[in-house]
């Protein structure tokens, strides 16, 4: 149902004064501009990231532009840059109408904006430049985190203070999303984001280990949820009834959407981290409530769609409406499709491959983008008052998104179900049926051409879509306000509240459970507070015992924290993005043991990792045991600085700046004192911390002397003090705890 045809459109001895007031339409635009800017910025480095994949000559040699660096910064541009302010644009319009009021300040939604777009800018500029805390969705430094938090904020105040002064009695379901959307956000940004600063542009998290994985993937899994579902969900809710002209199909169903959704889906992170070191109890906590979240998912879906009913002609004349129809049925396919991958026996074949990476866009551009693009063409003409400058070039749109959308989760889900077939292949003795993982890339690289290609495609129809509104806007030469008249706010006095719910109940407006929550949608402050609570439920039952485990569990005796020089070259590691394309994580099936060395990957082993680099996309092989598979300095070496040299058909790029680069050793005192301090208590002795420089250069002595042992290394000047030598050191590292006399006595022994 449209606000118009709400319940709360009913009310008993309405005074007949009205008040004239105006609703903002300049920022809602803006954000409408900002997200067709950041879109195209967006989806051009996805599909310049793309083309690397296929051809990795397009990193040019350069440190700024390689797939490592880019990745982070095309995630982040496409969520929260263009997402964000597509969730912004279409929450600043829906909001005020819905109730009834101007939004609470212009001077804190001038804030959002161009807080938000600051936000964007300083992880365009920093990302590339290897300034990353390494988390997944959660790149950004510490110092943007506080600004993200405050523009967050800002944005919270704003909408909460338009609810608590509006004149519509009734909170309408679009505004249950958007509430859930804030408070859900807000959450998992404060957890994730507990880290320690080191420097301006360096921390460290609390958590390590298993701790950090599980609270990264609660968060990442949720943020999906809180930033790329509930919000859009809202958005669905106003603006499929508004194009269509039709009430919402079923307000009893909005309810069960609605609690059931945000209850079901925080459970859900932990289908990320299957078959590895997570704790079993955790793990099935995320395949039963990701099977569960099928549910209420499909149960907006077919909120959405059978809103339509008696529309479907204005469907085929409407690019709007082809847009919003396209999404709501991609939002279903998806959320199906990761139930699917949430099961044990299918995440078996698909994790690390790109069929994730195929379920990821399919939200991503086929639900997010789609919605957006028809709320978009719908939204400017009302507020500029004029007609959509082309119906063809926007049906035109359509048609290149959808196609692009299609060629690309095709030929990701062939790719992905071909390597993960090959990684887990036996051969009729009993042996992997591929030893070399360039066998399973070179199967796969045709498939990334095509996905290249219909990224294009993609941006095309963005680049299209951006066209249009520029020429509707420019026609239309003016935006002005909406000067409208709503009854004065009443207040609400318990005996009001009754003599209101008589009313509906008389009307004919739903049976007792419905007038129940009917007393909730008008009271926003039960609303929050009943939201919080079912929020935070399964994160406190999933994160609480994870991080209380992690504490206490038995250590491996043999597992010791990283040396200064395996430090520094664990953070070149994380600033190049190397945890983007290799995981370290051998999983607990016997291919990948077999692949890896013949051990699974206990959590007793990551204790002193901060961040955890488990990874989610095997491009190349897990680098879990690679210091017991690869020990020679050389190899390393030659690897990185090209690559196909070691490794013929590999489709990493080369890294010159680490062969030619000093690395910094100024800040490793205090990151070594940092890890020491309380909560880390990484056991760095005092002494350990005084003597981290001289222990580094002492490190990386030792490899420098190991290589010019080879001929052609030695006459390299300043050898031991390269990058090189630091990522050598801890990728040397990697896997070798374990082969320490007795430490697999321990491991048992301890049950890690």
């Amino acid at each position: 149902m449209s606000e118009s045809s709400s319940p709360a459109a009913v009310y008993p001895s309405v005074s007949p004064n009205l008040e004239t007031f105006a609703y903002d339409n300049r920022w809602a635009s803006n954000f409408v501009i900002a997200t067709l800017v950041w879109g195209i910025v967006g989806m051009s480095l996805g599909v310049t990231i793309a083309l690397q994949l296929a051809f990795p000559a397009a990193s040019f040699d350069q440190s700024w532009f390689t797939y490592g660096r880019l990745r982070p910064l095309h995630t982040n541009a496409v969520i929260f840059a263009f997402a964000g302010n597509a969730i912004f644009a279409g929450i600043y319009f829906s909001l005020q109408r819905l109730l009834k009021a101007r939004m609470f300040s212009d001077k804190l939604s001038a804030f959002h904006f161009w807080g938000w777009q600051a936000v964007i800018v300083a992880g365009v500029i920093t990302l590339p430049l290897g300034i990353t805390s390494g988390k997944e969705y959660a790149e950004l430094e510490w110092p943007i985190d506080i600004a993200l938090a405050a523009v967050w904020i800002a944005f919270g105040i704003n909408m909460f203070g338009t609810i608590f002064r509006r004149r519509e009695k009734h909170l309408y379901v679009a505004i249950w999303f958007y509430i859930a959307t804030w408070l859900g956000i807000f959450m998992l940004h404060v957890v994730n984001s507990v880290e320690y600063p080191v420097t301006l542009f360096k921390s460290y998290p609390v958590y390590a280990g298993i701790q950090d994985a599980m609270v990264q993937w609660w968060y990442g899994h949720n943020a999906v949820a809180f930033f790329l579902t509930t919000p859009f969900l809202g958005i669905m809710y106003y603006y499929i009834p508004k194009a269509a002209e039709r009430p919402v199909y079923s307000y009893r169903l909005s309810i069960v959407h609605y609690w059931s959704l945000i209850f079901i889906y925080i459970w859900a992170g932990p289908h990320h981290l299957l078959h590895t070191a997570l704790p079993e109890w955790a793990q099935t906590l995320g395949v039963v409530f990701s099977v569960m979240l099928i549910a209420p998912s499909w149960g907006g879906m077919i909120n959405g769609l059978l809103t339509l009913r008696g529309a479907w002609d204005k469907v085929r004349e409407s690019a709007v409406l082809k847009f919003l129809v396209a999404a709501v049925t991609f939002y279903g396919m998806a959320t199906f499709e990761g139930c699917l991958l949430a099961i044990r026996e299918v995440n078996a074949l698909s994790h690390n491959t790109d069929w994730t990476i195929g379920h990821v866009h399919n939200g991503a551009l086929g639900w997010v983008a789609l919605i957006s693009f028809g709320m978009i063409y719908w939204m400017i003409p009302k507020m500029y008052k004029t007609k959509l400058w082309s119906e063809g070039l926007a049906n035109v749109h359509f048609w290149l998104a959808t196609i692009g959308i299609g060629a690309y989760a095709i030929a990701m889900w062939i790719a992905g179900i071909t390597a993960g077939s090959m990684q887990l292949a036996f051969d009729e003795a009993g042996r992997l049926a591929y030893t070399d993982w360039m066998e399973i890339v070179n199967a796969i690289v045709p498939f990334y051409w095509v996905r290249f290609g219909g990224g294009c495609l993609f941006l095309l129809g963005m680049i299209l879509c951006a066209f249009n509104i520029w020429r509707t806007i420019a026609a239309a030469n003016t935006l002005e306000d909406d000067v409208v008249q709503a009854p004065a706010r009443l207040p609400m006095p318990r005996a009001v509240s009754v003599e209101i719910d008589q009313a509906l109940r008389e009307k004919g407006w739903g049976n007792k459970t419905n007038a129940l929550h009917d007393l909730v949608e008008r009271w926003p402050t039960a609303m929050v507070g009943l939201s919080v609570v079912v929020l935070a439920i399964g994160g406190i039952c999933e994160l609480g015992p994870t991080i209380i485990q992690g504490a206490v569990a038995p250590r491996i005796a043999t597992v010791t924290p990283y040396t200064p020089l395996e430090l520094t070259g664990r953070d070149i590691y994380i600033r190049e993005g190397c945890s983007v394309c290799h995981t370290q994580m051998i999983r607990t099936l016997r291919a990948e043991m077999e692949r890896y060395g013949g051990q699974y990957s206990r959590a007793g082993e990551f204790i002193y990792d901060r961040p955890f680099l488990w990874g989610s996309k095997r491009t190349g092989p897990d680098l879990a045991r690679i210091g017991v598979l690869k020990p020679g300095a050389a190899w390393h070496y030659d690897h990185m600085e090209r690559p196909k040299s070691v490794s013929p058909g590999s489709i990493m790029p080369n890294y010159p700046w680490l062969i030619s680069d000093d690395m910094d050793l100024s800040s490793l005192e205090r990151k070594l004192k940092v890890l020491a301090s309380f909560p880390m208590n990484t056991p760095y002795s005092p002494e350990e911390i005084r003597g981290a420089v001289e222990s580094a250069k002492k490190q990386a002595k030792t490899i420098g002397d190991e290589l010019r042992g080879i001929e052609k290394y030695q006459k390299i000047e300043g050898l031991d003090n390269k990058e090189i030598i630091a990522l050598i050191a801890y990728l040397k590292r990697l896997g070798t705890d374990l082969n320490k006399k007795s430490s697999e006595a321990t491991a048992v022994k301890a049950g890690n």
